[in-house]
């Protein structure tokens, strides 16, 4: 793609920047909040002043802006806020912003006039009021505060029922497939086990990754916010004060607290890295070596489940109870689910049950034929 003339560049930068000063305009005017629709009108008068940075180098090269109007996505949006109010439209917004957020870094003349660091601020701002709650508490936080979901714990303990799962359905599986091709219970022992070690072992350095490729990008948000916060404080202090206000403080006490948590750069780092990128230093995921080993202890749990029988039988009696033992573990699996499902305990355990057994019913099938293909 050949790089674009300065005049269509200014110009598309204008026409952007217009279309978000309109879409601000039209939240500010539809928001009954008088604080949120302070925060809504200031940041339309940023876009308005880069609007003005665009036209004013146009003029030096002796172009006209040419502004055409809002574009039909942001008349969409503006519709959609003065009739539904704009907390409806601000998730879709804090999408176009996170996703555009960057478009002035590879520009120099944005760079040297500060324009990436308001893109991102007002992105933050935007992301920080799309997050609930939004004039008061969401629905899931009034659930949880009354009992009605026990959501503490709830994440670990899906994960802890889906490894298992995972482990038992895979196993069973492939030492199904092993026993329909007709090898010793000793063959398909070694099979079961080696296929433990190598999901359980496969589970554990993906979730590794996981969590600790999540734990780099946290990281390197900090970072970014840290040197943020160096370069541009006075900016980082006003982001914070729109945040405040935001949230339903004054423009008064909104400023004093900005002020008072921005006159501590550790307080303000760790404060901005909450409010602004809704990440806890502290935290930053966990420990992906926990995670890690936890992960490849609910696997191999699973898993055992079917190869246990094969220690001590042989023959059709190793196969059906490995085939009822694996049933009984995939029933208690699949009511457990109910904790975090609601659904009935019959229900959810016959449902699991049913899935397990067709998957295992499907690779004994398969090394069924395998077995007659090698012995024919």
């Amino acid at each position: 793609m050949s790089e674009q003339s300065p005049v269509t560049r200014y110009r598309t930068n204008f026409q952007g920047e217009m279309d978000s000063a309109a879409l601000y305009h039209a939240l500010a005017d539809a928001e009954s909040n008088p604080q949120l629709k302070e925060v809504y009108s200031r940041l339309a008068a940023v876009e308005e002043a880069h609007a003005e940075f665009w036209r004013k180098r146009l003029a030096n090269l002796g172009a006209a802006a040419r502004s055409r109007g809002p574009g039909w996505r942001t008349r969409l949006l503006a519709w959609a806020a003065r009739r539904f109010g704009p907390e409806m439209v601000l998730p879709l917004i804090n999408s176009l912003e996170r996703a555009d957020f960057d478009k002035y870094d590879a520009q120099p003349e944005a760079v040297s006039a500060g324009l990436p660091a308001d893109e991102r601020s007002h992105s933050r701002v935007i992301a920080a009021m799309a997050r609930p709650p939004h004039g008061g508490l969401s629905g899931g936080a009034l659930a949880q505060l009354e009992g009605r979901h026990r959501m503490a714990g709830g994440n670990a303990l899906r994960a802890a029922v889906l490894g298992a799962n995972d482990g038992l359905v895979s196993n069973l599986s492939l030492v199904m497939g092993v026993a329909g091709a007709d090898f010793s219970a000793r063959t398909i022992l070694v099979t079961g086990l080696a296929g433990l070690i190598a999901g359980a072992c496969s589970m554990a350095m993906g979730e590794w990754l996981s969590v600790n490729s999540s734990r780099e990008f946290y990281q390197a948000q900090i970072a970014g916010e840290a040197a943020e916060l160096t370069e541009f404080p006075e900016e980082e202090k006003q982001e914070l004060q729109l945040i405040y206000q935001a949230k339903g403080l004054t423009e008064a006490q909104a400023k004093t607290l900005a002020e008072r948590l921005i006159g501590n750069k550790e307080t303000a780092l760790d404060t901005l890295a909450r409010e602004e990128l809704g990440i806890n230093p502290e935290e930053l995921g966990g420990s992906a070596w926990v995670a890690g080993a936890t992960s490849f202890l609910l696997f191999a749990g699973g898993a055992i489940v079917p190869v246990l029988p094969f220690f001590a039988l042989d023959g059709a009696a190793a196969i059906g109870s490995s085939i009822g033992l694996a049933a009984l573990a995939m029933f208690v699996i699949g009511a457990g689910t109910t904790l975090f499902t609601g659904r009935g305990v019959l229900f959810s355990g016959l449902r699991q049950l049913a899935i397990g057994l067709a998957a295992a019913g499907v690779t004994y099938g398969i090394g069924k034929l395998i077995g007659v293909s090698l012995a024919g």
